[in-house]
């Protein structure tokens, strides 16, 4: 079993040999402590020379492709690549995250650059668009967002002399950017005829709007304003990478290999050529360059960093050295000393000291290099090529011993023997070949067993044996020198090996996952000393693991550093250091090895700060076997709360619908019933799934919440009020810390989390947008301006909110597993943990990210799971529950202690201001002091400790506990079993709330003269309740069996209960014991209805298609209904008590005669004459309307009518429970529609005198009692609007101008071929060319051909003048409204046609123009506000999809209009380009203040922009 627990030592990142030089360009720089800061694969960086120690920042997931240092030079922002990239800014002293920037870009972040002040950051994504984003990088909030080009950018910067400037340069352009509100305008580079147009690599921005940039022929453009003005020529002979700008002046690097220097005007100071240095090389290309005082920093493409002092020029400094570009898979340690030997594809072989951090010898080969070995006496190094070949050298001094070429295909690995004799030579050619050494590497044998290429190779202490790995992953042994494969077992029995580094046997089964057989693990080598095992693979991951591992599925340590596959891992020949080598970013990693210690001894070791996903299970605090999941949580994790159709899709469902049933109602049909319903009172309270979701309010009464109501309840006048704006499962409730608000989350596709005013009901802000399927935990802020909430999607997603505002602060994911709780830091809103299956977490919020890292076990005890937290007395400490009922007490992110509370899980903890409360699976609440060191006293949930006059029944003793709180001299209990009790400190307990338990509810039954009703469940409990103003449960009792139908006898004296198992009951309804019991039938018995009268009759309906009648006196079976094709779901006795309606489940619609069961046809004309008992069926033509359009989605569960026989009441899988004006004739007929149940509604009842509606949900386990309120005696509510799933002309439709207008679709022109494209720029807007004063003459000859043109110099020539528009003649008021308003006191008026904005003069009759829109204006307002005189408003349709970039865009929804610019007309100036959009069914607001539009209200989604062909496919 050790194998299967992660191993108790640690490794830390030492040193990074190398530098990312290819394809990146400026990314090295000095620091304002005069340390280098650069990137490697994707480590970040920060190197001090006068120490010669490395710092690194490892919060990235894949490469780093950018770097940019901020103003004061302390902080550093880097980007990557990836699917979903995202930008770190970090502190380099600290090297901690500071900010992460995400959910913008795609592909990867090419540049980044900061403002003069630092407040601000600019990005550039690798998308088709290669879109340009700016942050407010404190906040993690984007400003500004604009498509940068069509082809690659490579440089961008801030004008640092102009704000609010920005200029970008790349592939054959260069772009001058305007920042104005939070609009990107762009202006193209004119080269004209002053330079060549080609691709800008790079830029600096200097004064008096001049611009430097240079280009890929080694030229310096440069620019004033937008035109090209000037070139200094033969600046570089080749591509100019980089160019920085400091006070000095600027410095230049290019692929020539040289730095330039030019003064503050661009005048050569020097050049210092690379090349020709004592450390230069043919070839040398320079890719960064940073000037700072006397110093000058050098990055090359071959992964070199130069360190220049100006007056010693010619003496470079190589500080840093790496492998080329290529793939880098040789690695090899010497046997005897701390050096590291590895070959890349770059052609060279390379050793390291791992002592000194340095490149001590480099060689370079004629082939690629694929593997390398040391003999045991570190005399020679053998190196096997790409090309099959095998070298061999002198470690000495690099030359060569031996070349030998025997196979052709790549050899992938190579060991000497431990005793010096052979070596061993594997490759893709499928075999092994052994080379004698001391015979001068002669061939001596060939094991030739293999049916793939050879992967990895070990030798046997005693060199007699050889194992092997190929690609197809067996393991095979071989004889040596012989070669001979030896296939007995038990002669390898008691092997043993010199060194492990295969990734097959038996002895490293537990590095592979369970149940995998991918061949992702690249390397492995063992420490047998340690006894622990190293692994590499191809996502960038080392894995320390415990060695031998035996079985799959091993717990282990993880650490990230490299960007993609690891190729390589050894051990130091001391084993003090891990050496691992990445394959593309070609980088070599040197690990410290810190062995197993105390607690207090490693208590430096913090798990490595990182944004990437390390939640595995097998993650670093796994450090034992994770104990079996108690059953009840297991249960819980079970649960799912996806739905097939969520409510947001019945718009979508009924447009579809509609298409069908067209035709579908000719006939006008009735209104909707003027009586109504509203919800009076709710048994129950949701426990079963959830946690610590009850509290006190301020006044003192109790807020929790059951389906999809939340409810507060007045303990002393047992009055509830409601809060009912979610339409599914609230799954968790908290509450403010003023005890004011509440903060429920739902399940939904795109759920959404209600923060509402427990005094009103009314909510206050509604926040959507970034969680999937469902919210399961909530939290705010010890401020309150704060709210945190997770998801249970499958990373639930950690979201952060500023919740007045509706805006994210903070997104990340999760935990792969399930969270129970989230909790933010009452002392620092920035902080927070969550805790969930096999794992505790700290966060940290960083802009808009949330930077995560497990807690510390160490010795103290092993990985569980947690099931509540708390903060403690300090910000430092926490507390939390765990599933084996420990408490465990943690400092920062280390457990230092844990204490026994509970017998079973500890499910709720509260903290108080000295003290906690803790309450468990096993029914204790238990007080503990501050420390939890001494429990001061335990309450014990049991019927003897009810208080005397609690109304209800306590179910069982010692009931599960799920939530607690304390407030007002008590303590409140909820639990598993539905129950809410109020536990006094001095013992007595009282029952407030009861439910049912975990279970669908389907059995309602009302008694036939009192206000009670009857319930049965599938949990297996049969319950009685009063729907008097006590509303208590009066009598409970356990089944064998779950129910799913009950019925009272006529008198009230009899209840009949069907089972689940084809049985059925008839007990006593005041005391609920048996009279009688039957057992006819195997399947559910799904309804049972006494006949009227004298209740002579019991019929029985199952789901087997049959209706038993049985003879209540003689208790007899007396008829069999046949004839039903599928199961039975309603039954009603007529009047006389000798006829059966029945439905099934085929929706059929039958009847039969009673006794005997005889089958009836009858018409439905005559059925309508019948008189019925009771009708709760769902078919026929009384009832055909109540089938919604959707009817093939959703069924309706469940009606009853009313004893007037005037209102039907419905409920559904939908949740609705609905009132219809009986009968309802006609397809989808008109209602009333209610919404408090989450999921389907399985029953509906009138009670005895129709005052009260009980209606009861399957999942969500309430019963619900609502007051009927007749016509005229009740307020008007927003919920009692007549609703339809269909209009029809008949119902009242359009005036025809209305009609017309309704039917403009713009979006058809806006994405058909334009009648009159537009491309180009405007007149006004275009760049003014320089007049000529001269005009071409009059000529008389022959046209001249189109490309010959003519010099006239001295001819006269007319200025060419521009069009200015004068006068308009037109208004737009075919198909717009609100569009004509008064400016200046009413001497101007304001208004729109076509795309031009008019302001007309009311006594001149002059008109000025607002001309920026390109496309027809539909819409206008003016700013009302007196500090926002003359501010107009107009928004636009559009032809072109790439102006999409400014849109709020939400997938599924149709886009009407797109662009809003806000101006001032006096001026008429563009102040903000805003977006505003109108939407289908809904629009967003914006309310526009400091210049700045920003989201307001209910929190509607601010979704990222999508790429063109995402937002083509939503138009389409």
């Amino acid at each position: 079993m050790a194998a299967r627990s992660a191993p108790n030592c640690h490794l830390r990142l030492e040193w990074v040999y190398g530098y990312r030089g290819h394809q990146c360009r400026n990314n090295l720089y000095y620091t304002a402590a005069k340390e280098i800061v650069y990137f490697v694969a994707g480590v970040g960086v920060v190197y001090s020379p006068r120490e010669h120690r490395q710092k690194f920042y490892r919060g990235h997931s894949d490469d780093i492709i950018s770097l940019a240092l901020h103003p004061e030079r302390v902080l550093v922002a880097t980007g990557q690549v990836g699917k979903e990239p995202y930008i770190c800014v970090w502190d380099s002293y600290t090297v901690q995250t500071i900010s992460v920037l995400k959910d913008i870009h795609t592909h990867g972040v090419a540049c980044l650059s900061f403002d003069l002040d630092g407040q601000r950051l600019v990005s550039v994504g690798l998308d088709s668009k290669n879109a340009i984003c700016v942050w407010d990088w404190r906040k993690g909030k984007m400003l500004s967002m604009a498509p940068g080009h069509t082809d690659r950018i490579f440089d961008i910067s801030w004008d640092l002399y102009q704000p609010n400037k920005l200029v970008s340069c790349g592939v054959k352009h260069i772009k001058f950017w305007s920042l104005c509100g939070n609009s990107l305008t762009p202006k193209r580079g004119v080269f004209g005829k002053a330079g060549d147009l080609q691709t800008i690599l790079c830029l600096a921005c200097a004064r008096d709007e001049l611009t430097y940039s240079g280009a890929l022929s080694g030229d310096v453009y440069v620019w004033k304003g937008v035109n090209l003005i000037r070139t200094i020529q033969g600046a570089h002979t080749a591509g100019i990478f980089s160019m920085n700008a400091c006070e000095e002046g600027f410095a230049t690097g290019g692929r020539d290999g040289c730095i330039r220097l030019w003064d503050l005007t661009f005048k050569p100071i020097t050049v210092i050529d690379l090349r020709e240095t004592d450390q230069g090389y043919k070839g040398l290309s320079v890719r960064s360059v940073c000037w700072r005082g006397d110093h000058i920093l050098v990055g090359t493409q071959d992964s070199e960093i130069f360190e220049i002092v100006v007056h010693e020029r010619n003496k470079p400094f190589l500080i840093m050295q790496g492998h080329c570009e290529g793939e880098l898979w040789a690695l090899a340690v010497h046997p005897t000393k701390p050096l590291a030997m590895t070959g890349s594809d770059d052609r060279s072989v390379r050793i390291w000291s791992l002592i000194d951090h340095a490149l001590i010898a480099r060689c370079n080969m004629e082939e690629p290099i694929r593997c390398a070995a040391v003999s045991t006496d570190g005399i020679h190094l053998a190196l096997g090529m790409k090309d099959g070949s095998l070298t061999v050298l002198r470690v000495r001094d690099m030359t060569e011993v031996v070349h030998i070429k025997d196979r052709k295909e790549a050899i992938h690995e190579l060991k000497y023997s431990p005793d010096g004799t052979f070596l061993a030579v594997g490759s893709s050619d499928s075999s092994v070949d052994i080379y004698g050494v001391v015979q001068r590497y002669k061939k001596v044998g060939e094991c030739v067993g293999s049916l793939s290429f050879i992967t990895h190779l070990d030798w046997s202490s005693d060199s007699r044996y050889l194992q092997t790995n190929d690609g197809s992953g067996k393991r095979l042994f071989y004889r040596i020198p012989s070669g001979k494969e030896v296939t007995n077992k038990e002669e390898m029995k008691g092997v043993q090996w010199a060194s492990w580094t295969c990734v097959s046997g038996l002895e490293v089964n537990g590095i592979w996952p369970k149940y995998s057989d991918i061949n992702d693990i690249n390397s492995v080598d063992g420490n047998f000393i340690g006894q622990v095992l190293v692994t590499a693979d191809d996502y960038g991951i080392i894995k320390l693991f415990r060695y031998p591992c035996l079985r799959k599925g091993a717990k282990f340590k993880k650490y990230i550093g490299h960007s993609a596959h690891i190729t390589n891992v050894r051990w130091s020949h001391d084993y003090q250091w891990v050496i691992s080598i990445g394959g593309a970013d070609h980088s070599v990693f040197q690990w410290k090895f810190i062995p197993e210690r105390k607690l207090k001894d490693s208590l430096h070791i913090a798990p490595q700060e990182s944004l990437a996903d390390s939640n595995s299970d097998e993650s670093d605090s796994d450090q034992s076997d994770v104990p079996e999941l108690d059953s009840e949580i297991e249960q819980e994790t079970q649960i799912t709360y996806r739905r097939q159709v969520y409510k947001e899709d019945l718009p979508q469902l009924k447009e579809q619908c509609r298409e069908k049933h067209k035709n579908a109602t000719s006939k006008r049909r009735v209104r909707a019933p003027g009586q109504s319903i509203r919800l009076h009172f709710v048994h129950g309270y949701r426990g079963y799934d959830c946690r610590s979701n009850l509290f006190y309010t301020q006044i003192g009464e109790i807020v929790y919440h059951v389906a999809a109501v939340g409810v507060i309840y007045n303990r002393q006048q047992n009055t509830q009020r409601f809060y009912l704006g979610h339409d599914d499962d609230i799954l968790c409730l908290t509450i403010h810390p003023l005890k004011d608000y509440v903060a429920t989350g739902q399940v939904g596709r795109d759920p959404s989390i209600h923060i509402w005013d427990t005094e009103t009901t009314k909510p206050l802000s509604v926040l959507k947008g970034y969680h999937q399927y469902g919210v399961c935990a909530v939290d705010f802020s010890a401020d309150g301006k704060r709210l945190a909430s997770v998801g249970i999607d499958d990373s639930h997603t950690i979201v952060l909110w500023d919740w007045k505002k509706g805006e994210k602060l903070s997104v990340t994911r999760g935990n792969k597993d399930k969270i129970f709780v989230v909790k933010m830091n009452p002392y620092m809103p920035d902080k927070l943990i969550t805790a969930g299956i096999k794992h505790m977490k700290f966060w940290r919020r960083a802009g808009g990210g949330l930077i995560g890292r497990k807690g510390y076990i160490g010795s103290l005890g092993r990985s569980d799971t947690m099931m509540c937290a708390v903060y403690g007395w300090t910000e430092e400490m926490a507390f939390s529950g765990t599933s084996t009922g420990d408490v465990c007490i943690w400092k920062d992110i280390f457990l230092i202690k844990t204490v026994k509370a509970h017998d079973g899980p500890v499910f709720s903890m509260h903290a108080l201001e000295k003290g906690f409360v803790t309450g468990g699976k096993d029914g204790v609440v238990a007080l503990w002091d501050d420390s939890f060191e001494r429990c001061l006293k335990t309450y014990a949930i049991k019927r003897a400790s009810l208080a005397p006059g609690s109304k209800g029944l306590l179910l069982e003793d010692n009931p599960s506990i799920r939530a607690i709180s304390l407030g007002h001299g008590h303590i409140l209990v909820g639990t598993k079993n539905g129950e809410i009790l109020e536990v006094d400190k001095s013992g007595p307990i009282t029952l407030l709330v009861q439910g049912h338990m975990e279970g669908d509810v389907w059995g309602l039954a009302t008694h036939p003269h009192l206000p009670i009703c009857a319930t049965v469940s599938d949990d297996k409990t049969l319950r009685i309740w009063d729907l008097s103003p006590s509303h208590c449960m009066l009598a409970v009792r356990k089944l064998k069996k779950g129910g799913r139908c009950c019925c009272f006898s006529p008198d009230g004296k009899a209840l009949a209960v069907g089972l689940n198992d084809g049985s059925f009951l008839i007990v006593n309804a005041d005391t609920l014991e048996d009279l009688v019991s039957f057992h006819h039938r195997k399947d559910v018995i799904s309804d049972i209805r006494f006949s009227p009268g004298s209740g002579k009759y019991l019929a029985v309906a199952s789901y087997d298609s049959f209706v038993d009648i049985y003879n209540v006196m003689s208790s007899k079976r007396v008829g069999i209904c046949k004839g039903a094709t599928s199961y039975i779901t309603h039954i009603d006795w007529d009047l006389r008590g000798k006829l059966l309606q029945v439905n099934t489940g085929a929706k059929e619609q039958l009847f039969f005669e009673a006794p005997r069961g005889k089958k009836q046809i009858i018409p439905s004309l005559e059925v309508e004459k019948i008189g019925w008992a009771s009708w709760t069926s769902v078919l026929g033509s009384c009832c055909e309307g109540i089938w919604p359009i959707i009817g093939e989605v959703t069924d309706v569960t469940a009606s009853c009518l009313t004893s007037d026989n005037v209102v039907l009441a419905t409920g559904d899988d939908f949740g609705f429970v609905k009132l219809f004006r009986y009968p309802v004739k006609g397809k989808f007929g008109k209602f009333k529609k209610y919404i408090a149940h989450s999921t389907h509604v399985t029953n509906v009842r009138w009670i005895y005198d129709d005052s009260l509606l009980v209606t009861v949900g399957g999942p969500d386990t309430s019963l619900m009692i609502w007051t009927y309120e007749i016509e005229g005696y009740r307020e008007k509510r927003p919920c009692d609007s007549e609703e339809s799933d269909i209009e029809s002309e008949e119902d009242g439709g359009y005036d025809s101008d209305v009609t017309r207008e309704n039917e403009i679709t713009y979006t058809i022109r806006a994405l058909s071929t334009n009648i009159r494209p537009m491309f180009g720029i405007k007149p006004h807007l275009q760049q003014k060319e320089p007049t000529v004063d001269e005009r071409p003459p009059v000529s008389r000859a022959l046209p001249q051909p189109e490309k010959l043109q003519t010099n006239n110099i001295g001819k006269k020539k007319r200025p060419i003048e521009d069009l200015v528009l004068e006068l308009v003649f037109g208004y737009r008021g075919r198909d717009c409204r609100n569009n004509v308003h008064y400016l200046n006191d009413g001497n101007d008026i304001i208004y729109h046609t076509a795309s031009v904005g008019i302001l007309h003069n009311v006594a001149t009759g002059s008109q000025s123009f607002y001309q920026e829109h390109n496309d027809d204006i539909l819409c206008l307002t003016v700013n009302q506000h007196p500090k926002f005189i003359n501010i107009v408003a107009t928004g636009q349709e559009t032809q072109q999809t790439c102006q999409l970039q400014l849109l709020l865009y939400t997938s599924g929804m149709q886009l009407i209009s797109k662009l809003c610019l806000y101006y001032d007309v006096t001026i008429q100036k563009v102040y903000v380009l805003s977006a505003l959009v109108l939407l289908a069914n809904c629009c967003f607001l914006w309310v526009w203040t400091q210049n700045i539009p920003l989201p307001f209200g209910s929190g509607k989604k601010v979704p990222k922009l999508q790429a063109e062909q995402d937002i083509t496919n939503e138009f389409l």
